[in-house]
């Protein structure tokens, strides 16, 4: 895909229609059709084709909205990046190939990281130059961080790390690992936690794909038998990797794929476009069962809405988000689940016969659905997500 050309971006401030009409036009003339979960001529993206895209995308305004505009971002308010998540969700288009890079690794590197780690990494971040996974998770210690036991150890002007992550999303295709270790013992907790940029080209990586119930590799078990880094590699003091992961998994649970609800929008417009094709199909939308189902799902998306941009005017008066996160987190991934589950048993019935709109949407929701039994895990399980409700906003005590 050849997209070179960089498109006059207007300046929110002056008018934040004029700003979201130009997101809306230029995916709408931009975005190729086999790109699109929806279309008859899709077809998985490659790699390349995805981080072209992804660089398409900022350049043209899209992506990098809020990072500051020394770092390679634009200086946009939130209000800009909901504003364009809504076009972009409003698109079946691929999930980002750089998310940990944009939504972890990123704003981690801007609340503790060097200058000269600003410099090097967020622009390339922001261009696609580089990947990044996600060192945080171990057999032992999955969304307990607390937990974790990977080590790391000062030696002179150097760290020597040993240990195991596991649930590592991109590592077979990552340049860079933002990595948690432990410089202490399990029994010190949240304290002595540091964070590392590491390449994953040090000698003593070893990654072993992980095959998920979808048939793909998008996980790994990432070994760390004495990797060598530079006390350059570290991001922030020994003790601020707890608080910077809480800090930015808040963030993430909240505002972070804003497009959420509205992709969640474009999906069920998908199925029912594709039901009405098909005669089998359409006959199932006009049962009660499935009408009532579809209308809880449109309330529960616009309460999903109603979420997302609540969180936004918090985060705009300058309230900070912190366990509310989990809220969006845990909400949208029950309801995004059970929809999944609903259209699977939709798309289930779809036959040699049926029509190709109602073909499509089998091969694109049976892989959803096999793939949505993770989101009630990634990013913190509903469990977690209901303790910490429980116990940080509730204020109950956990012996209940």
């Amino acid at each position: 895909m050849d997209f070179y050309s960089k498109p006059v971006i207007p300046n929110p401030a002056a008018s934040q229609d004029a700003y979201r009409k130009h997101a809306r036009e230029w995916l709408k003339n931009n975005v190729p059709a086999h790109m699109l979960a929806n279309s008859l001529a899709y077809r998985a993206p490659t790699l390349q084709e995805s981080s072209d895209w992804e660089a398409a995308m900022y350049r043209a305004g899209l992506a990098g909205m809020t990072w500051p505009k020394e770092y390679g971002g634009y200086g946009f308010s939130l209000r800009e990046h909901l504003a364009v998540n809504k076009e972009i969700g409003a698109l079946a288009l691929p999930e980002s190939v750089s998310s940990i890079g944009k939504e972890l690794a990123g704003p981690i590197i801007m609340t503790v990281g060097t200058e000269e780690q600003k410099q090097a990494f967020l622009p390339a971040i922001l261009n696609m130059e580089n990947y990044w996974c996600q060192g945080f998770s171990e057999p032992d210690a999955g969304s307990d961080l607390a937990r974790l036991r990977t080590k790391a150890t000062q030696e002179g002007g150097h760290w020597r790390i040993n240990g195991q992550k596991i649930w590592t999303s991109g590592a077979a295709k990552a340049h860079y690992c933002l990595l948690l270790t432990r410089t202490g013992t399990v029994a010190d907790k949240h304290r002595g936690l540091l964070m590392f940029a590491i390449p994953m080209n040090t000698p003593g990586i070893r990654v072993v794909p992980i095959r998920s119930i979808d048939n793909k590799e998008s996980f790994a078990e990432v070994f760390f038998d004495d990797v060598v880094v530079p006390d350059s590699a570290r991001l922030g003091a020994p003790d601020e990797g707890w608080g910077a992961a809480i800090r930015v998994l808040s963030i993430e649970r909240a505002t972070n794929r804003m497009y959420r609800a509205w992709r969640f929008e474009c999906e069920l417009r998908q199925l029912v476009q594709a039901c009405l094709s098909d005669g089998k199909l359409s006959g199932r939308l006009r049962e009660s069962y499935y009408q009532r189902r579809i209308g809880q799902l449109l309330c529960e998306i616009d309460a999903l809405k109603g979420l997302v941009e609540k969180s936004v005017d918090q985060l705009m008066a300058g309230d900070a988000i912190g366990a509310r996160g989990s809220f969006t987190k845990l909400y949208w991934s029950e309801c995004h689940q059970a929809f999944m589950a609903l259209a699977h048993e939709l798309v289930a019935q779809v036959g040699p016969g049926s029509s190709p709109l109602a073909q499509r949407a089998r091969k694109h929701f049976t892989t959803g659905y096999l793939f949505s039994h993770a989101e009630t895990v990634y990013a913190g399980t509903t469990e977690v997500q209901l303790d910490i409700i429980a116990q940080r906003i509730m204020q109950l005590p956990k012996d209940i």
